[in-house]
């Protein structure tokens, strides 16, 4: 059934490309994966596989891909994303001699992959299961783990349907999971080599403190003004955001929007509400910045330094139904969180406001008196980023963890 659906699945893509541009490149992407695989690997070379969902899990991976590339120097990396997202940002990532898609999952191409590929050690990251990869692998005697897995009971491995996923699940000779529930709920299934090792985003987001976060732009543009920054925003964010922004931009209280998708449509929905002085980032040359109480960032990239000029951070995703985005990133740099009400897959989003350095709204009205109490105290704002900072720190080590076990 699993086979005969990834058939369906690769045709029915075919027909939707014709209409999606992101399909589009995904298939074409592909398409040109073995060419490239031929084309940078050698057979005598000893090679790594990392393989990553999309940008997300990519960048959950990187502090453990980065201290095995450091480890290992000599050894040939491969990145797969199955994602266009992903791979169309990272796809120059320094810490890859290849980066590729991943093909879909059938048995023929899991074994042309594999024949090319060899890898002497496999990576994946979060929940991006392909049995067909997973079971040849294993069959070869490949080794592989399983990093930052967060598992939940709803998830087709406890399904009547889910045996196919279950024994991909047993292809890992070890799973670093997130939390306790996440290792219980594999157990229940008798899988038993799991590490509780945490989130390995605490560490990717303690890294940025490493970093030179300056930006001269955002410098300029900010001033001596408190900054509430917008991350990752989507329409249904901006629906509550942008009266508040209306009334309350000036010199003194800036607004710096991030927008998930920066595409024409989403950017000029943002401007066309605006009603106070607004800059993109594509065209502010020669523009004196400091004269604007709104920048809009329409381009991708800078978000994490962005962060770091925060007073109070609002991170998208969690108002509408397109998931929670990261809050970990503005965290690390002390200051407080809001975000909406639609947070219950994201375990880190339940812990923080149970802490009280994130605040979850629902709506207009509760967003407008938030934000009013964190603008008017900065007492309030000292305290709840005090609480972030202190909470990252705390869940700081699992890669660490993860080193200690990987043996090449």
């Amino acid at each position: 059934m699993y086979n005969l659906g990834i058939h369906i699945l690769s045709f029915i893509l075919k027909i939707l490309a014709f209409f999606n541009l992101k399909i589009k490149k995904g298939i074409k992407g592909r398409s040109e994966t073995f060419n490239l695989l031929n084309e940078k690997i050698d057979a005598n070379d000893r090679t790594i596989w990392f393989h990553c969902a999309s940008l997300g899990e990519y960048e959950q991976g990187l502090p453990v891909f980065e201290s095995i590339r450091n480890k290992y120097p000599s050894h040939k990396i491969v990145l797969t994303f199955f994602s266009p997202s992903g791979y169309d940002i990272r796809k120059n990532t320094p810490i890859a001699d290849v980066v590729t898609y991943l093909p879909l999952d059938t048995k023929a191409n899991a074994k042309q992959f594999l024949d090319i590929v060899n890898p002497i050690f496999t990576v994946f990251v979060k929940y991006d299961i392909w049995p067909n990869f997973l079971n040849e692998l294993k069959s070869r005697q490949g080794r592989a783990i399983l990093i930052s897995a967060l598992i939940r009971n709803n998830h087709a491995y406890f399904k009547w349907y889910g045996r196919h996923l279950r024994n991909a699940l047993r292809a890992f000779e070890h799973i670093f999971v997130q939390n306790e529930n996440s290792k219980i709920l594999l157990q229940n299934i008798e899988i038993s080599n799991v590490t509780i090792s945490g989130d390995t985003r605490y560490d990717r987001v303690s890294n940025q403190l490493l970093q030179n976060n300056s930006l001269d732009f955002i410098s300029e543009f900010k001033n001596d003004s408190l900054c509430i920054v917008i991350g990752s925003s989507w329409p249904e964010d901006e629906a509550i955001l942008i009266p508040y922004i209306n009334e309350h931009a000036s010199k003194q209280v800036k607004f710096i929007i991030a927008p998930h998708n920066i595409n024409k449509v989403q950017i000029d929905g943002i401007t066309k509400k605006l009603n106070v002085e607004y800059v993109l980032f594509s065209e502010m040359e020669n523009k004196t910045l400091v004269n604007y109480s709104v920048f809009i960032v329409d381009t991708i990239g800078l978000l994490t330094k962005i962060y770091s000029y925060a007073d109070i951070a609002y991170v998208g995703g969690a108002i509408g139904t397109t998931g929670l985005h990261n809050i970990l990133e503005p965290a690390v740099f002390g200051i407080p969180i809001i975000i909406g009400n639609n947070y219950e897959k994201f375990p880190e989003a339940k812990t923080m406001i149970k802490k009280g350095g994130v605040i979850s709204v629902n709506g207009s009205n509760t967003l407008n008196i938030e934000l009013e109490q964190l603008v008017n105290s900065e007492e309030d704002r000292i305290q709840l980023g005090s609480i972030n900072e202190i909470f990252i720190k705390k869940n700081k080590g699992a890669v660490n963890q993860i080193m200690d076990y990987i043996r090449i």
